[in-house]
């Protein structure tokens, strides 16, 4: 794959300019960059979805892309279509056959020389094809990945629209492993992964022979799988391609920033020495405002070169205050049965209440409706039998997994205009999310899962609500910011149901009691059974 010359902005805000690129067949490079670098642009260019301004991406033609996304949600096709089915068409084995079987048939009919030549060539085609995609083979290799992924076999004839967000990751991870692609695009594809799966990927990903492209905060993952590593530099829109692991580009950007501090340094030096003589000779006889004059090209020729070192990466800094305290009891559930179908319920007479103030812990394997009880409370679906009393005094924040509640059509200004603010305190609000200058203009649809995850908290931070209902408010959050917002929920006074299973995340928001699905016992908090369910749900993710 080569880029020549790109450009490419959102509106008035450059993203990319002049970016040239030359990347190898067999590479396995890692992306790296802060949050609104373009690090997921750059996918939706190469996939074809976004055009840039100027410039080209070249690939080869009829070159198979597969990519995975940070968040799956609903983009699995056929919602209905069991997993194993999903699985199984990764590869267009069974198209590819039966065009052969039509072309035979033609080949048969046929007598001119001209048209038998056409056919004989494509059929030629259509075996290279089956060939590459490991015709007799290929059951078995599906078969490994699905036992390398640790995919639970009662998982493989369940719809695809019954699984969990972590379970729709895994599985869309397997099948883009079986599709074998030349090249591969992967963002954050350890999110969902437990240890088994993840050392399974590496060792994949270690032998396969075609292009990948991968961006992630797993360090470890990278320094495993990558071969070089592609820096996005946010101010100066440009790329780099620096050879070795994340570990190699590290020694070497280290390396550069101390040769560049210490020159920055000097050149500083010689620019106050400058501006001394210049401050000195100016205005004097004829020999003096000559030496005066010879300086001033000189310190216009030194501020040219300058050095412009890397500004530090701020963090996410909010504070989320209710408007008005809610009543004694906020919320209460009473026997309340939900199932997608009435032969398989979720949970049965499932009866909690909630105090004032109260932190409460939603936790269980994936898949027993941890998320749907949520949108239950939210009204988004309707239980089977049972109620759900929400006191008059609540008011409800609601922070969803996969960002269901940001209009994706719309700016990241128009989608906190329904607060009572005009332009100017939003865009001040939206700078303590690290979205300056013309970010607030960018569309949902064009950010990083990093970047909706910021605009879904800073909308959340502007409810004032009383109750907040979180459904995995880490997922898609670096370190830092997950170590952040954990102070943030921690000290925020309103009552909080919270849904998740990272320990050191949930360790620090003062949890009281938690809440076990599906069995609906309350218990007191007990820092390992999270940790169990953690591990539990890694296995079977």
């Amino acid at each position: 794959m080569t880029i020549q010359n790109l450009f490419f902005s959102y509106s008035l805000q450059e993203i990319f300019k002049d970016v040239s690129l030359v990347f190898k067949e067999r590479e396995h490079v890692g992306i790296i960059g802060v949050n609104g670098a373009g690090k997921s642009t750059f996918f939706k260019l190469i996939l074809g979805e976004l055009v840039p301004d100027d410039g080209k991406i070249i690939l080869k033609k009829d070159i198979q892309i597969g990519f995975l996304p940070q968040v799956i949600g609903d983009t699995l096709p056929n919602m209905d279509l069991s997993v194993f089915d999903y699985l199984l068409e990764g590869r267009p084995i069974k198209q590819l056959e039966k065009e052969l079987e039509e072309v035979y048939l033609k080949l048969s009919k046929e007598s001119d020389e001209k048209k038998l030549d056409v056919l004989l060539k494509k059929v030629s085609f259509l075996q290279e094809r089956l060939e590459y995609y490991d015709v007799y083979e290929a059951s078995n290799i599906l078969f490994k990945i699905i036992e390398g992924m640790h995919l639970d076999s009662a998982l493989l004839d369940q719809p695809l629209k019954h699984l969990s967000g972590g379970q729709k990751s895994k599985v869309a991870f397997a099948r883009l492993l079986y599709s074998k692609p030349e090249i591969m695009l992967l963002d954050e594809p350890t999110n969902h992964l437990d240890q088994d799966s993840k050392d399974y990927i590496i060792q994949y990903l270690k032998s396969y022979q075609g292009l990948v492209l991968v961006i992630s905060h797993d360090i470890d993952f990278l320094n495993e799988v990558t071969t070089s590593t592609l820096y996005l530099d946010k101010m100066t829109h440009s790329m780099e391609l620096f050879p070795g692991s994340y570990e190699k580009y590290l020694k070497i950007r280290n390396e550069r920033e101390k040769t560049g501090e210490r020159l920055l340094d000097k050149q500083l030096k010689e620019e106050e020495k400058l501006k001394k003589i210049i401050a000195k000779y100016i205005g004097g006889n004829e020999k003096k405002a000559r030496i005066a004059k010879d300086r001033q090209k000189k310190l216009a020729r030194l501020e040219s070169e300058k050095v412009v070192l890397e500004k530090k990466k701020k963090s996410t800094h909010f504070k989320i205050e209710i408007k008005e305290k809610s009543g004694i009891l906020p919320l209460k559930c009473e026997n309340l049965t939900f199932g997608y179908v009435s032969q398989h319920l979720l949970f049965e007479n499932l009866t909690f209440d909630l105090t004032r103030g109260e932190k409460f812990l939603i936790v269980g394997e994936n898949g027993v409706g941890k998320s749907t009880l949520l949108k239950l409370i939210m009204n988004y679906m309707a239980p089977l039998s049972g109620k759900i009393d929400i006191n008059f005094k609540t008011s409800i924040g609601y922070y969803a997994q996969e960002h269901e509640l940001l209009n994706k059509d719309k700016t990241i200004l128009e989608n906190l205009q329904e607060f009572n603010m005009n332009k100017g305190q939003l865009r001040s609000f939206l700078g303590h999310f690290l979205f300056t200058g013309e970010d607030v203009y960018k569309k949902i649809s064009v950010l990083s899962p990093g970047e909706r995850s910021r605009v879904a908290l800073a909308k959340l931070a502007l409810t004032g609500s009383n109750l907040l209902l979180l459904d995995e408010p880490t997922n898609h959050l670096d370190p830092e910011t997950q170590r952040l917002i954990a102070e943030v929920f921690k000290a925020y006074e309103g009552t909080m149901l919270v849904v998740s299973h990272n320990v050191e995340f949930v360790s620090h928001l003062g949890i009281e009691r938690m809440l076990m699905l599906p069995s609906g016992q309350v218990k007191y908090y007990d820092e390992n059974t999270v940790l169990y369910y953690q591990k539990l749900n890694e296995k079977k993710k």
